[in-house]
């Protein structure tokens, strides 16, 4: 770049990302200044392309935003009717009962939705106060000003060769400029990641953990379908090898969202997380349920666990880190979105009250202590011993003793103070010899499917003469370290087999790639960096 100049556009507010987080900072700031200047920065195809989500949606956060978003037509269609929650075995399952579950865990007054289509909504909105929206952009670097704060960021660079270099359609792409600029890219975000390490705003908190979320739509037998139903399970088949459990969510038209979640922080590297979801699939309730019926769609995405003990520092000078980002997953209620939205909303107040303050480019401490000690806070603290009992102690100390702590917490004291995670998922990972390899059934291509199949199912695509957009460190390490120790467990981990290993050769098929930044998080060598490829490509998530 350093015989070209890029043009450069000046906002009020830059927002990297068209999730929930990043609309509802849009449409809050023009709520409270229809003249400031805000644009919304997507590296999907359109808005809701890359978002994947359960999704059982707690609508505090619209509530908060948008207090008429039903008369505004907001696609919240099917309120949840009954809860259920079982323990598998391989053969058979134990209802849980509702009654002994703290109060947090009702999902009455929640909703079933595509949060896909959800943010597709809140850009209608968002549009409609003036907020620019620009899918197919992604952010590939930040930009400092001489002070060294966050000044913008790139956005819309095409055309470079597989290399590196630039190709003959080469495109500079745009530097746009903000007072302030917002992060709201989900999880493992690359410029996310870059502020956090840049600003040290990890420094004093827990690790962040981490689980994989796979999810397929059904479409089912009629007669099965019972829209507004949730259903929960635990145990089988994952057993004592990972953490996690699935989702059932009975969704408009005779639809169905499949969803399964392992923990990341597994130990033994055989763990194939896709290929224990679709063994999940043969259980005889879930397998009675989809006879007859087709996947009709496919995709995967990481989620933030760790919590309140989690989460950085979510300012530095001219940058705020909102949703998950940060990390407001509610690991026991499987919920994030609203805190997302009320993240968005928090981070947009403190900037409007800077902004009209005279004030640009320093750190936004108001949106911090809202988010620590208002409603995110208060939601996530209840719960933050959770995930940690879980990982140390397993599912059974989870769900009475992590039970009992949530009680506690709920009636207004704690028992157990806060409980640290320890290691990163990375870090969990164990030598392959200390563990038995996994015999995994073949997928039958009915109730279960290989990976290259489902990824078909996720639309995916990436231009293949671009640059990868997974980087590695060292080469050799693939082969040198993580083959000898850990039997190279990116050949699993990845649930769009991305990384092969072929006549003794680590293969990257980058093509594949759904932008679930697994392999960010769980090489245990730390070896693999995730970045934005060129704009509008990855997966094309219909309604997810």
């Amino acid at each position: 770049m350093s015989d070209m100049t890029r043009e450069a556009m000046e906002y009020d507010v830059v927002i990297v990302g068209a999730g929930p987080a990043g609309l509802s900072a849009a449409i809050r700031l023009k709520q409270l200044d229809p003249s400031r200047e805000v644009v919304v920065l997507e590296k999907g195809s359109e808005v809701g392309a890359h978002i994947l989500s359960g999704a059982v949606l707690d609508p505090s956060g619209l509530d908060a935003l948008i207090p008429d978003w039903k008369d505004k037509g907001a696609p919240l269609n099917v309120p949840v009717k009954d809860d259920n929650f079982y323990m598998l075995g391989e053969a058979g399952k134990v209802r849980i009962p509702n009654f002994p579950m703290p109060p947090l865990m009702n999902n009455h007054g929640n909703y079933i939705v595509s949060m896909g289509n959800v943010c597709r909504w809140m850009a209608e909105q968002a549009e409609e106060l003036g907020v620019e929206i620009f899918p197919g952009m992604a952010c590939s670097e930040l930009v400092y000003g001489e002070d060294g704060s966050v000044k913008g960021v790139v956005a819309g660079e095409f055309g470079k060769n597989a290399d590196g270099t630039q190709g003959p359609s080469y495109e500079p792409g745009m530097e746009l400029h903000g007072k302030y600029v917002f992060l709201s890219e989900g999880v493992r975000g690359s410029l996310s990641k870059e502020v956090i390490a840049k600003y040290n705003l990890s420094d004093g908190k827990d690790p962040q953990k981490f689980g994989l979320g796979m999810k397929e739509i059904w479409e089912i037998d009629p007669a099965k379908h019972r829209e507004g139903s949730v259903t929960h399970t635990m145990g089988w088949p994952l057993g004592g090898n990972a953490g996690g459990g699935s989702f059932i969510y009975h969704i408009e038209n005779n639809q169905v969202y499949v969803g399964f979640v392992v923990h990341l922080n597994y130990r033994n590297p055989h763990v194939f997380p896709y290929m224990e979801f679709q063994r999940f699939k043969h259980h005889p309730m879930v397998a009675e349920l989809l006879k007859g019926g087709k996947r009709v769609a496919y995709g995967a995405r990481a989620i933030s666990e760790g919590g309140f003990q989690s989460m950085p520092k979510m300012v530095a000078p001219g940058v705020a880190l909102l949703g998950c980002s940060v990390g407001m997953v509610n690991v026991p209620r499987i919920k994030g979105n609203h805190n997302a939205m009320l993240s968005g909303k928090a981070a947009a107040e403190a900037a409007h009250a800077a902004i009209e303050g005279g004030r640009a480019a320093d750190e936004l401490s108001d949106y911090e202590t809202e988010v620590r000690n208002g409603p995110i806070g208060k939601d996530l603290k209840k719960v933050r011993n959770v995930k940690p009992i879980w990982s140390k102690y397993g599912l059974l100390a989870s769900l009475m003793v992590g039970g009992f702590d949530m009680w506690c917490n709920t009636l207004g004291f704690s028992l157990l103070g806060t409980i640290k995670h320890g290691k990163n998922d990375a870090q969990a990972t164990e030598e392959a010899a200390k563990h038995k390899p996994i015999d995994y059934p073949k997928p039958d291509g009915t109730l279960s499917f290989d990976r290259l199949t489902n990824v078909s199912f996720s639309m995916t695509n990436h231009e293949e003469s671009q640059p990868a957009h997974l980087h590695l460190t060292d080469d050799s390490i693939p082969m040198s370290v993580n083959m000898s120790k850990f039997d190279e467990p990116a050949q699993r981990y990845c649930p769009a087999g991305v990384y092969e290993v072929v006549d003794d050769k680590f293969v990257i098929n980058f093509q594949n790639c759904v932008h679930c930044k697994t392999c960010d998080i769980k090489d245990p060598s730390q070896n693999i960096t995730w970045v934005t490829p060129q704009g509008g490509d990855g997966p094309n998530y219909p309604n997810m």
